[in-house]
């Protein structure tokens, strides 16, 4: 248990756990805006909008992370863009999540019932209007708590940009291997710090939750 107070380790520990919480809060607001703005092209009455949706979900959901990582870390730096480690990660990480919050919006603007949307285009709203004014807020409210599953899956997810020099939990995990500290202690400690954050995402969007919901 003296491995969280050993030396500087607690100073560490410290970074490391606001260093994941910066990184699933940007990661998490990047992929709330994109996912949002995926799911308009998704349902858009716009062909190219349509399929430039479909296109960036299809081919997120199905790359490995990890790969996207490198693809981001390697790739973008070949065709000039230039950024520091966290912003990668945040970019990574906020692109792949968008396209799980995507569909998870897209479920919930289904739900909405068509008439609904009928009857805002016959008295003259453009579907811009109508998607912001009528649809969404009615969709957004059957959605809370599977969003705030895929953040909980973000959080845990921005473990692998610790491989790719980014300060977080999982640099501090490997950081207390190599100083030799017993496993147990490293693995509790850093589990119990991912269980604080998660615990608070999923506390929030209960109380979302329970705050938008409509009686029945």
């Amino acid at each position: 248990m003296h491995v969280l107070f050993d030396n500087h380790n607690f100073a560490l520990f410290r970074d490391g756990f606001l260093g994941t919480l910066e990184l699933t809060v940007l990661s998490g607001l990047l992929a709330l805006v994109l996912g949002v703005l995926l799911a308009a092209f998704r349902v858009s009455p716009v062909p190219p909008l349509r399929i430039f949706g479909t296109v960036w979900v299809n081919v997120l959901r199905n790359t490995p992370l990890v790969l996207l990582f490198f693809a981001v870390v390697f790739g973008l730096p070949k065709i000039g863009i230039s950024l520091d480690y966290f912003t990668f990660a945040v970019l990574a990480l906020g692109c792949y999540t968008a396209s799980f919050v995507c569909e998870t919006v897209r479920s919930g603007i289904n739900t909405v019932p068509l008439g609904q949307a009928e009857a805002a285009r016959s008295l003259g709203m453009t579907f811009g209007q109508t998607l912001r004014l009528v649809v969404l807020p009615q969709a957004g409210r059957t959605v809370i708590s599977p969003t705030g599953s895929i953040l909980i899956a973000l959080t845990k997810n921005s473990a692998i940009a610790g491989a790719f020099n980014v300060g977080e939990l999982y640099s501090v995990m490997k950081t207390w291997n190599e100083l030799g500290y017993q496993i147990f202690w490293i693995f509790l400690w850093v589990a119990v710090a991912y269980l604080v954050i998660t615990f608070a995402i999923s506390g929030l969007f209960r109380a979302l939750e329970n705050r938008l919901a409509v009686a029945r």
